[in-house]
């Protein structure tokens, strides 16, 4: 069923699953229904990398319009007195490695660092906007190939 691919892609552009968790599934539709694997991973992995452009189009436009709403203001930041500890302990630390810092941060495979907080941390910082989208797209494929091998290493053993 095609709903299973839907529900997969949709998981890929989600802030907290992304790819770690559409990615695995996505794969298990493809090989339910003979879609050879690396057209699903292409898809998932474009989809992941084109959610940098739209988070970066709505922090740098939208959310503007958004922090007039008192419910939107204070949610926001909430979340932003949470993340800007970590986001100052992760520059304290790595800020000399810069470009790889960054994609090391996304290529983990862990839920909070994936496309959306690479590039949130990005926003935040004031990093060059081209680099940090190379750089967190790169971050991106190294996480998909990751859990691509994993999850494929998982299904091997089934």
């Amino acid at each position: 069923m095609v709903i299973k691919l839907f529900y997969a892609l949709l998981l890929t552009i989600m802030p907290v699953t992304e790819l770690r968790v559409g990615l695995p599934l996505a794969i298990l539709y493809a090989r339910e229904n003979g879609i050879p694997i690396y057209l699903i991973f292409f898809l998932v992995v474009l989809l992941n990398v084109l959610v940098i452009f739209f988070i970066f189009y709505f922090l740098d436009n939208i959310h503007h319009v958004f922090m007039k709403r008192g419910f939107y203001r204070k949610s926001f930041g909430n979340y932003l007195k949470r993340k800007r500890e970590k986001i100052d302990k992760f520059e304290r630390r790595y800020s000399e490695f810069g470009f790889i810092a960054l994609v090391l941060f996304v290529a983990i495979p862990l839920p909070g660092t994936g496309a959306w907080t690479g590039t949130f941390v990005s926003w935040i910082l004031g990093l060059d906007r081209k680099k940090s989208v190379l750089a967190i797209a790169l971050g991106v494929l190294i996480a998909g190939i990751l859990v691509m091998l994993g999850t494929l290493g998982v299904i091997g053993l089934f």
